[in-house]
This record gives C-alpha cells, sequence and structure tokens, in this order.
C-alpha cells in the first residue's frame, strides 16, 4: 500500500468531524457516548518511534469526558489512533501498541502535558485497517504470553487495542450510519467496478447533506484520487475540482472508468485464455507424440513375431489397441 494513501487518510482525521466520525460510528458506544466532541483538540507532532515508522502514520486527539454531575473539571482522553495499511498483518501489533503508548506517555511527561503528581492520563489506542485481508492477529498483549500462573499475572505486561478493520462492514452496515466516513470505507470494499461506481455517488449523496459540504468537498476529492491512483484504475480525474458542483462529469468519467475496467479485464482474460491454450496445446502434443511413438513400437515389435498380448503387457496398451494396430498391418 502507498505511503500516500496512509498520509491521505491521516489528513482526513486532521479534521475533528472524521475523528467524531470513526468514535461514533465503529468505537464501543460506551466511551463515544460519554465523549463531548465539541472538546477534541489535535496533538502536533507525532510519536512514531523507531521501532515503528516503517509502518504507521498516527494521529492523536484529546477529547474531554462529559461531566458528571457535581464534577468541576471533566478528565481527558486521549485518542491515538495507528493506520495501518500494509498488505501483511503485523502480527506483534499489541507489543507494538505497548510501545507506542509507553512513547506517547514519555513525551507527555517531557513537555509537561501531564504529570505524575495528577496521574497520567487515560488513552484509548485504535488500530485503523484496510488491507485486503480480514485482520486475524492477537488484540491485546495477553494473548502473545506463554501461559501465565497466577501468582506472575499481574506483573505481567498489559494492554487492548481498539481494531476497526473496515472490510468486516457489510454494505448495509456502512451505509446505516450514513457519514463521509463510512461511505469511504464502502468505496474502499468496492470489488467490482459497478460497486465503485455506486459507492462514490453514495459518497456524494451523503456530502450533499453535510453542514460543512463546501469544505469536506476538496478534501475528499483528494482522497478519491489518491485512492484510484493506488488501485491504478486510469481515469484522468485531474480537470474535475469538485465532488458535488460537476456531477455530470463525475458521472462520465465514473462511466469511463467503469468501461475501461471491463476492458481490462476482459483482455486479461483473453491474454490468461490464450495462454492456457498454449500449454494445453504443448500437453496435447505431448500426449500425441507419445501415443505415436508407441504406436510405431508396437508395429515393429508385431512384425518381429510377439503376441498380441505381450506386445499389450510391455507397451502398456489396451490389448484392443494393438489388435486394431496389427489389422491395419494386414491392410
Amino acid at each position: 500500500m502507498s505511503r500516500y494513501h496512509d498520509k491521505a487518510y491521516k489528513e482526513l482525521f486532521s479534521y475533528p468531524e472524521f475523528v467524531q466520525q470513526l468514535m461514533e460510528g465503529f468505537a464501543p458506544p460506551e466511551i463515544s457516548c460519554r465523549l463531548d466532541f465539541s472538546t477534541l483538540e489535535n496533538l502536533p507532532g507525532n510519536y512514531i518511534t523507531p521501532l515503528m515508522d516503517e509502518r504507521f502514520e498516527d494521529v492523536v486527539w484529546s477529547v474531554q469526558f462529559k461531566p458528571e454531575v457535581g464534577e468541576q473539571t471533566p478528565a481527558t482522553l486521549y485518542l491515538c489512533i495507528l493506520l495501518e495499511f500494509q498488505s501483511s498483518i503485523d502480527r506483534t501489533m499489541p507489543l507494538r501498541m505497548l510501545h507506542y503508548v509507553a512513547a506517547f506517555y514519555h513525551q507527555l511527561l517531557k513537555h509537561k502535558r501531564a504529570s505524575l503528581k495528577e496521574g497520567l492520563p487515560l488513552v484509548f489506542p485504535v488500530v485503523l485497517y484496510n488491507g485486503s485481508r480480514p485482520w486475524n492477529a492477537a488484540e491485546e498483549m495477553q494473548t502473545l504470553l506463554q501461559p501465565v500462573p497466577a501468582y506472575l499475572k499481574s506483573y505481567q505486561p498489559q494492554l487492548r487495542y481498539y481494531l476497526v478493520d473496515e472490510s468486516r462492514y457489510t454494505t448495509e452496515e456502512l451505509e446505516q450510519r450514513n457519514t463521509p466516513l463510512s461511505s469511504l470505507f464502502t468505496i474502499e470494499n468496492s470489488h467490482s467496478p459497478e460497486a465503485l461506481q455506486q459507492s462514490v455517488q453514495r459518497l456524494v449523496s451523503v456530502l450533499q447533506q453535510h453542514p460543512d459540504k463546501q469544505r469536506l468537498d476538496k478534501l475528499l476529492l483528494r482522497w478519491f484520487k489518491q485512492h484510484l491512483h493506488n488501485r491504478k484504475v486510469r481515469v484522468n480525474l485531474e480537470p474535475l475540482t469538485s465532488l458535488m458542483e460537476a456531477p455530470d462529469m463525475l458521472a462520465e468519467n465514473l462511466e469511463r472508468m467503469v468501461k475501461e475496467w471491463k476492458q481490462k479485464g476482459y483482455e486479461q482474460g483473453m491474454a490468461e485464455g490464450i495462454a492456457e491454450g498454449v500449454e494445453k496445446g504443448i500437453e496435447q502434443g505431448i500426449e500425441k507424440g507419445i501415443a505415436t511413438a508407441r504406436t510405431q513400437m508396437a508395429s515393429r515389435l508385431l512384425q518381429r513375431g510377439l503376441s498380441d498380448a505381450e506386445v499389450a503387457e510391455l507397451l502398456e496398451l489396451d490389448l484392443q489397441q494393438v489388435q486394431t494396430i496389427k489389422a491395419q498391418q494386414l491392410h
């Protein structure tokens, strides 16, 4: 997966509305319902360490909990979102996330955004994954450890991250959420040109209903262009400057994209068919050559006086085949 794709997603999550859509649409409701999203604050910089920087992009936001009755200062939760768009699944993710959270806390202390006196703030680690294969790696650190006896259990490292695997959601589930982010996930999950075309139209429809549609329009268009580039879809969207303001141009380009995609599939199928035909032709030629050689050998052996049964046994032929060869000699 292209690093540009990671960065395109990272740009999306530099906007608070996409973080809110991620939490409200995909995080456990017992967490998201307690958060005051009007207090979202994006933390500058990144907390990727040398152990992780080859694979990930990260986004960190702070958000306050809704105040409880009688509470003067609401607690803060840090949303640590790792964007994992590699083709292979990282089975050490719990360990990497443990390392990440430790490095994050270290940075908070170093820059005096937290103190041990007040206690380290709470975190909610999230892994957003959009690979083609379903994520099947462990989601908690304890799973990576050898069996732990009860007397050592409390001394072992503990951490669990929350996984958002885009491929686990059906089109119907994503459409029920009815947000720009869920529409992007639908596009990511489209495996046919027709499905992609419908998903883009769905995104435009959702975007047109959004209160901040003008600002999000440019952002989503950049993401979409990068998405098509990563999928190696040959369609020129450079003249397109808006997903909403030029529906005819978008529809025309999508229709062309569908035709080119189908043509590419047809050409690939033809090439595979020709290759398969050549391979079968070679196999048939070899088989035909072997059969001809056996026929000639059978004819010679019969001429030397061997019986039909002896020739059949030597050359692994049916007795009827030998008798047919013998009859042809007589003619």
